[in-house]
């Protein structure tokens, strides 16, 4: 029976019981971290009208890099429904998950890579579902990634209109696949054709040697069927049935037609990490299959304490997992071995036992348990969702972002769900509509199988606190002690959904922005310096003029557009505080 939880709780220093169990961990997870600082003044509860995106009085904000801002001199301008042709030069719809990589030592000159999640038909060309294959294309060339190179000059940020990194990666740009499944017949097809594009990238991450990790989440939304189609077992899973799809692709692009014999393993291309060098504008994107298939939630990596590379990924669905990846060695040894730390180690799958502990599940085809399930590792690897039910892992609430603190503790969203009807140690409301943030802290510096864990936040059931917040989704831990939370679904007295920053060793919560109707508030990143931060403004009014016309003129016909905000203090401090 589980003990009754307070409403809006913050539970700090419940960990100190488990000092012993980590060997190779000498700290617990503990209140009281020096530097957490949050000095702003919090934009009030009931303030926001849904009309206008509202900010702490001591920020201000820029609207930057709508959908459709051209790349580069000479690509057409912004016009609405845009053609493949336009959408294809043009900034993507549904920024999401994005990392900032500097051009200039003092931070002010560099490349935004970010990611464009989605935009429904009738935002992208305004109809339910595509009449010809041009509109298809242009729903196609609006989702993906972006490359984009930015300069910050007079106190302006502006799109560098030259540039030799900017790019578009988008459904029909030719991509690899890497590491065990690549070349293997469950992503072969008969059409023979080359792996293509990736879509629906929601968070994303960065690695330790300058690349761009994009994540493939809801990917099963654009695969359908005009056809009879019985799907297996497998991709059931996967959520990929039989009828027609939210998009309608397949009925003009048949590797998007689940009954397509020439297609029959397309799906299998889809729900990996997408890994972009951002420098490198030649270099194709790879989609890093060691990391395993599924609804990718963010990929966020850290260097473990002999050198090899970690990465800890989420799986954005009800009753999914976590996971983490170990390459098998240093990740500088291996690359200068031509050999990317990515394609060698194992991928491993999150077990949440009572008493705050837990173990990290090796996803191997070694296991008696797979072997007898799976084909090889690759089969593992496309169906990692199945292999994670065999050996035991612990069905999540919706596990969506994670950050890693500078301490080693790691913070993981699980933004809610209703569904639920049994709680568990690590899931404790049944339903859950308004979520929480786990917390754990890995033995061995990121390296063991064993983590101690805690809940760090469980959101407002009734809504009735100042600094009230429900449905967190993205997440970053910056440097001094601060975590910064986005939201992603229902909030207080159906306001929009907000930015708020936490302080780690008080427990208190500020609201630093609140957005516009029906939008998400996603995707963080910061210039070196962290006094300046992007974050994003993902479907504002879900392309309903009537909700919202924000970023465009208030007129009430323009259809509002994804944005980017360029966030800094007035007094140019360090952002957060």
């Amino acid at each position: 029976m589980f003990l009754e939880i307070r409403r809006r709780a913050f539970l700090k220093g419940s960990l100190a019981t488990a000092v012993g169990y980590l060997s190779g961990c000498t700290t617990t997870l503990e209140s009281g971290r020096p530097g957490a600082r949050v000095g702003f003044t919090p934009v009030p509860r009931a303030a926001s009208d849904g009309r206008t995106v509202l900010i702490a009085d001591e920020y201000e904000y820029q609207v930057f890099i709508p959908w459709g801002q051209p790349l580069r001199s000479g690509a057409p301008a912004w016009s609405w429904p845009p053609s493949a042709q336009a959408q294809a030069q043009q900034v993507g719809i549904g920024h999401d998950g994005m990392t900032y990589f500097p051009l200039s030592v003092d931070g002010r000159h560099g490349l935004l890579a970010i990611n464009h999640e989605f935009g429904s038909n009738r935002h992208v060309f305004g109809a339910a579902r595509p009449a010809a294959p041009e509109q298809v294309l242009a729903s196609q060339h609006a989702h993906g990634a972006s490359v984009i190179e930015i300069l910050e000059t007079e106190g302006r940020w502006r799109v560098v209109p030259e540039s030799r990194y900017s790019r578009r990666i988008h459904l029909n740009t030719e991509v690899e696949m890497s590491g065990p499944v690549a070349g293997h017949a469950l992503v072969s097809n008969r059409a023979r054709n080359p792996v293509m594009g990736t879509l629906n990238n929601c968070s994303s991450g960065q690695t330790p040697w300058g690349t761009y990790l994009s994540c493939e989440e809801n990917f099963n939304l654009y695969f359908g069927c005009k056809d009879p189609f019985e799907p297996s077992a497998k991709q059931e899973r996967y959520e990929l049935t039989s009828g027609d799809s939210e998009y309608g692709w397949h009925h003009f692009d048949p590797r998007f037609d689940l009954a397509s014999r020439d297609y029959a393993n397309e799906s299998n291309r889809f729900g990996w990490v997408v890994e972009i060098d951002p420098y490198d504008p030649a270099a194709k994107p790879v989609k890093r299959t060691a990391l395993g298939r599924f609804k990718h939630e963010g990929a966020t990596a850290i260097e473990g304490r002999d050198g090899r590379i970690v990465i800890y990924m989420g799986d954005d669905q009800a009753f999914e997992f976590i996971y983490k990846f170990v390459s098998r060695g240093d990740w500088q040894q291996m690359r200068s071995a031509g050999i990317s730390p990515l394609d060698e180690g194992i991928l491993f799958v999150a077990r949440f036992d009572a008493g705050g502990h837990g173990e990290w599940l090796p996803l191997t085809i070694d296991d008696p348990t797979l072997a007898g399930a799976f084909d090889d590792q690759a089969d593992v690897l496309v169906h990692a969702r199945l292999a994670a039910s065999l050996v035991g892992a612990t069905p999540m609430d919706r596990p969506e972002w994670m950050t890693v603190a500078p301490d080693g503790d790691v913070y993981c969203t699980l933004t809610n769900n209703s569904r639920r009807e049994e709680p568990d140690a690590a899931n404790p409301r049944a339903p859950n509509p308004h979520g929480q943030i786990i917390r754990w802290r890995d033995q061995d510096a990121h390296l063991g199988t064993r983590f101690i864990w805690d809940h760090f936040l469980l959101c407002d059931e009734v809504y009735e606190t100042e600094d009230s917040l429900g449905s967190p989704d993205g997440l970053w831990a910056d440097p001094d002690g601060r975590l910064f939370i986005c939201t992603d679904g229902k909030q207080f007295e159906g306001k929009p959904n907000q930015l708020l920053v936490a302080d780690t060793a008080t427990g208190g919560l500020s609201r630093l922005l609140v957005g516009v109707s029906d939008c998400e508030i996603t995707g963080l990143t910061t210039t070196p310096d962290r006094r300046t931060l992007f974050v994003n403004v993902q479907h504002p009014g879900r392309g309903n003029p009537r909700l919202t016309s924000f970023p465009a003129p208030d007129d009430g016909t323009t259809v509002p557009r994804d944005c980017t905000l360029v966030v800094r203090r007035k007094d140019g401090g360090i952002v957060g505080s």
